[in-house]
């Protein structure tokens, strides 16, 4: 008989150690990615470009990296972004780059800025890349971004082209 008690006993102290947590279960914030592609034409400015820099083309792979509250909401965002372009005239100097607003055809102001200093990047060949990493994005543009990506361009410019050279419409791969 003492020995059921004292296996009872024990039993019981089991559940009751297991349910006696003090700790609230407050989920840790998640994070994630959505990566984001453009192709960016010199044809895809407005106006379009003309003239030795018309034949250079490009990529760009933008990929948000967000953090969201315990109720799924943004709360914190970052970008990174890796740009690709070939057939530019031989020292092409890109002298920025930045999101728009803008669907295809319009042209919208500077929305996120990848943070160039002019001539920083440089293509001796006229074809080359450059990767920036960890570029802050404010949380209301990156939710925006990514409820309508259509919504947004990518674009670069240079000295001889100074309002945008390349124009890529974002499109979400993942």
């Amino acid at each position: 008989m003492k020995s059921r008690v004292l296996i009872g006993l024990l039993l019981l102290g089991s559940l009751a150690a297991a349910c006696g947590d003090d700790t609230p279960n407050t989920p840790s914030p998640a994070s994630s990615s959505v990566t984001f592609t453009a192709a960016l034409l010199p044809s895809s400015e407005v106006p379009p470009i003309s003239g030795t820099e018309a034949n250079g083309s490009g990529t760009a792979t933008l990929t948000f990296n967000v953090t969201r509250d315990s109720a799924g909401n943004i709360s914190a965002a970052t970008m990174d972004a890796t740009i690709s372009v070939t057939g530019f005239p031989a020292g092409t100097a890109l002298t920025a780059s930045h999101i728009h607003p803008g669907a295809a055809g319009a042209n919208g102001g500077i929305l996120v800025s990848l943070g160039l200093a002019a001539g920083e990047v440089a293509f001796s060949t006229g074809s080359g890349s450059f990767t920036r990493q960890g570029i802050t994005v404010p949380v209301d543009q990156a939710n925006a971004i990514l409820a309508n990506p259509a919504g947004f361009y990518l674009n670069i410019h240079t000295a001889a082209n100074p309002g945008g050279v390349a124009r890529g419409q974002l499109t979400r791969t993942q």
